[in-house]
Formats: structure tokens, sequence, C-alpha cells
């Protein structure tokens, strides 16, 4: 399979989806959670046989008149077995006492229930949240700098035809890919539903960086002993191209197994682990395509630049 000769292709779809990611972001931002901005997440499950799913609106009216700031209702999953319906509530930093007029007043909404139980209850203060922003982003650039490193120092033998910082290089690029398309899909999501995101998505996008960066390594290092075994007439691009083409298999039998376990969860798993799962499965999948249609080609064309024209 001539991969690399197509290279110019896939890089294209690669730049186009990210510049889409990109503007997504500048144009609407992420939707933070309470993890960021700091407030209370109340989960309760109405239970009883044959109650509909409670009506968000008058939710939101049973609640009126208690200072809680922008109420947000938002349903955390199919009924039960039991018949119960579950949802989530989002609102302003409050104490214990405000915290049971809650419950009182939830009880009071769905009379048809014959229970309300209080399945989660989170506060986190502003002060918390915003150090919980900085801490990520923190992580996240820790990461890249440490992943830069250690590819230029497992890569330290590879001098010819381009120096083993160059693949550092090609594979923070490819992070880049990586984590700008989940992030983007997120602020579409954001503007279009309300969707959050949390410290679950910065898990998500720290696993995305570490899965793709391992599938990236594994076709670099086939190209480092393809290069040791290299005949004097075989060029860069088609050890490249071999070398990703005999990776190929093993990228995708691995990437599709994570997915199936990854499908299980987003539609098994529960309202709180359901975008964690979904951006993991768009990481992993734009990661895959990156280590085999981004990275290699990207090596082989800074090659290309970097060689002296002849004549």
């Amino acid at each position: 399979m001539n991969i690399i000769g197509h290279k110019y292709i896939y890089l294209a779809i690669s730049g186009l989806l990210v510049l889409g990611g990109i503007a997504a972001f500048m144009i609407w931002g992420l939707k933070e959670g309470i993890d960021f901005t700091g407030g209370s997440l109340l989960e309760v499950e109405f239970q009883g046989s044959g109650i509909s799913q409670p009506d968000p609106y008058k939710i939101k009216q049973t609640l009126d008149g208690l200072d809680l700031g922008t109420v947000i209702v938002q349903s955390a999953g199919t009924p039960t077995s039991a018949g119960g319906n579950a949802i989530l509530l989002r609102f302003k930093t409050v104490d214990e006492s405000m915290h049971q007029q809650i419950l009182a007043r939830l009880k009071s909404a769905v009379p048809d229930a014959g229970a309300v139980v209080e399945k989660r209850f989170d506060t986190i203060g502003p002060t918390i949240g915003a150090e919980l922003r900085q801490r990520s982003m923190l992580a996240i650039v820790l990461a890249i700098i440490a992943i830069v490193l250690y590819i230029a120092w497992a890569f330290r033998r590879v001098s010819k035809p381009l120096p083993s910082w160059k693949y550092g290089i090609v594979a923070i690029a490819t992070l880049v890919h990586d984590l700008v398309i989940p992030t983007g899909l997120f602020a579409v999501l954001g503007h279009l539903y309300g969707v959050e995101v949390d410290s679950l998505f910065i898990t998500a996008l720290l696993t995305i960086m570490g899965f793709s960066i391992h599938d990236t390594i594994v076709v670099f290092d086939r190209t480092r002993e393809n290069l040791r075994k290299t005949k004097d007439g075989d060029s860069y691009e088609s050890i490249v191209n071999r070398s990703v083409n005999e990776t190929l298999a093993r990228s995708i039998n691995t990437s599709l197994t994570v997915l199936l376990v990854l499908g299980a969860i987003f539609f098994f798993g529960g309202a709180t682990v359901h975008y964690f799962s979904l951006a993991l499965a768009v990481g992993i999948i734009f990661g895959t395509y990156s280590s085999i249609f981004v990275a290699s080609p990207l090596l082989v064309i800074w090659n290309n630049l970097s060689r002296p024209k002849s004549g």
C-alpha cells in the first residue's frame, strides 16, 4: 500500500480537521464544568414504577427562590429497571442547609415518585476550580516536554537522514492534531448541547496523548530498524512506507479493541463517564489516523525539504 505516495492528501484532510477544531475553540470555547468554575453538582433518582422523565422546566420552577444562580438540569440516563429516572443538577456553591432544602423541594416536584434517592453531591469552590485549571494545563505542557525529550533520547542513534530531535518534533505535531480535534468537537457540543468539560476531559486528553505517542513510536521504531537494514538503492520514502505497512494491521487492531471497550462504556456506563468515553474514542480514532497518515508523511516531507538540491 503506497501510503506515503498520497501524503499530501492525508495531510490536507488533517489540516482541515485541525483548522476546524481551532476555529470552533476560538469562536465558542469550552463550556467549563464546576471542576473549573466552582459550584455544586447534585444527582438524584426519582424511583417508582411508571413515572415519566421529570420535566427540566418543572424542576427549575420548583427550585425558584432558593438563590441557586443559573440552574442546569440534565437527564442522567435511561430509566432504571425499577422505573426510576435520574437527573443531574448544576448550580452555584451551596452549604449543607441549602443542600437539604433542595432535596426537600425535589421530593415535591414529582408527586408520583415513591422515593427520591441522592446518588451524588459534589461542591467545588471557585479558588479550587481555578487552581485545577492551571494544574491541568501544566500537566499537559509537562507531558509534551517529557515526550519530546524521551523521543530525542530513544532515537539518539538515528542521525541519518534525519536527526533524532526531528522525530520528537513530528511526534508533537501529531499530538497537537490528536488533541485539537476532540477539543474542537467538545467546543461544538458545548455550544449546541451545553456539554461541559471537567477534570475527566483533561484525563481523557492525557490518555489520548499516551495512546497516540505509543502508536507513533511503534511506527518510528520500525522505521529505525529498517534504516539499519537499508540497501543503497532504497530511498527514505520507500523505507518509511514499508515501515508503516508493516505496522498498519497492529495499529488498527489495537485501536479497534480499545474502541469496543469504549463503546460499551459510552452506551452502558452512565452519565458520569458518557462524554469521557466519547472524548477518548474520538482521540483514539484520530490518534491512530495520525500515527499512520500524518507522522510518517511529515518525516518524509521534512527530509525532502532538508535535502540539498542537485544542480
